[in-house]
């Protein structure tokens, strides 16, 4: 068993910096001819020890013997592994490295920022004036009249040949009794 002995602490005035204590040159204070180390030394605290029991094989260079190895990882020794390390170690130079929040966390914060804007949006309508009011009503009435006529061009453009020429009948019907009348 290997005991070690401690070398006593030399002990610095308070206040006293590391630059200053350097610069009083070697740490033994009781002189150049007294040693560090005290053989005397019997306080048992200060001596560690040595816990855990050193195999035999160690000491034995006994050749039929069987010396343990470190396994070898496969998931280290795989390409993949590798070449995903290497971009990882990369990335954290450049400073890319990945986010590692947790999914709730940016669920929360996108709907924070959506939040955000649709609070916004709702400012920016509240600024409106008067004048902006009225046209955004104007511009909505446009829209709709022109989906309208859309819409009716849609059916008479799909409509079958008889509803168009029924259509055509009536209209021609109307402006011969119209014109019999006057």
């Amino acid at each position: 068993m290997v005991h070690f002995k401690f070398q006593p602490r030399a002990h610095f005035p308070e206040g006293q910096r590391v630059s200053q204590v350097a610069a009083m040159g070697p740490l033994n204070q009781h002189g150049p001819d007294i040693p560090l180390e005290d053989p005397d030394l019997k306080d048992t605290y200060l001596i560690p020890r040595n816990i855990m029991a050193e195999p035999d094989y160690i000491e034995d260079d006994n050749p039929e013997l069987i010396r343990p190895q470190k396994l070898v990882n496969p998931v280290k020794t795989s390409r993949n592994h590798q070449d995903l390390h290497r971009e990882l170690l990369m990335n954290q130079k450049r400073g890319l490295a990945p986010q590692n929040k947790p999914e709730l966390q940016k669920v929360m914060e996108k709907r924070k920022r959506d939040q955000v804007i649709k609070q916004k949006e709702e400012e920016a309508q509240k600024n409106k004036s008067d004048l902006e009011i009225e046209l955004l009503k104007r511009q909505q009435k446009l829209e709709q009249l022109e989906l309208e006529k859309q819409k009716l061009q849609e059916e008479q453009e799909n409509a079958p040949e008889f509803v168009k020429v029924k259509g055509n009948l009536r209209r021609t019907g109307q402006e011969v009794a119209q014109a019999q009348e006057s």
